[in-house]
């Protein structure tokens, strides 16, 4: 199995398991509607597959690795609506979204693991019925960091 023919279910466990390397399997199955055991199942199946190789906290250059990219979404219904952001809330690598004043309606932050997954990302996005319009900038470095 490889990265691209993981399920969205998948990705989310991935996810959780990113954010904290401890988290209890109840833990995970509540966030993706599964039973524990089914959590479990997949978990050791992307072992098998090596797509999970470890449960380690690596700090330092290790943990940013990934791709950060920012799309920028102009609404045709100019949020009159909340089906766009319900949709978004469904895909883990978007970190943040902030509904904006001006030309574009909402400011989303994506942290993928490839260009791969940030090019799926985007189709996913663009494909949403109200989605008029994007704009996508890629970070190349961060310059600055206060979070």
């Amino acid at each position: 199995m490889i990265g691209s023919a993981l399920d969205g279910i998948d990705r989310e466990i991935l996810a959780a398991l990113t954010a904290d390397a401890r988290i209890p399997l109840v833990a995970i199955a509540a966030r993706v509607h599964l039973s524990r055991n089914a959590v479990k199942q997949r978990m050791e199946r992307m072992e098998r597959d090596g797509v999970i190789a470890g449960y380690t906290v690596v700090p330092g250059a290790a943990a940013a690795r990934g791709v950060t990219a920012i799309v920028m979404i102009y609404r045709a219904d100019r949020m009159r609506d909340d089906r766009v952001v319900g949709a978004l809330r469904g895909i883990p690598e978007v970190v943040r979204c902030d509904v904006l004043s001006g030309e574009y309606d909402l400011f989303v932050t994506l942290h993928a693991a490839s260009m791969d997954r940030i090019g799926e990302i985007w189709e996913q996005i663009a494909a949403l019925p109200g989605v008029e319009n994007t704009v996508t900038a890629v970070s190349l470095t961060r310059a600055i960091d206060r979070s």
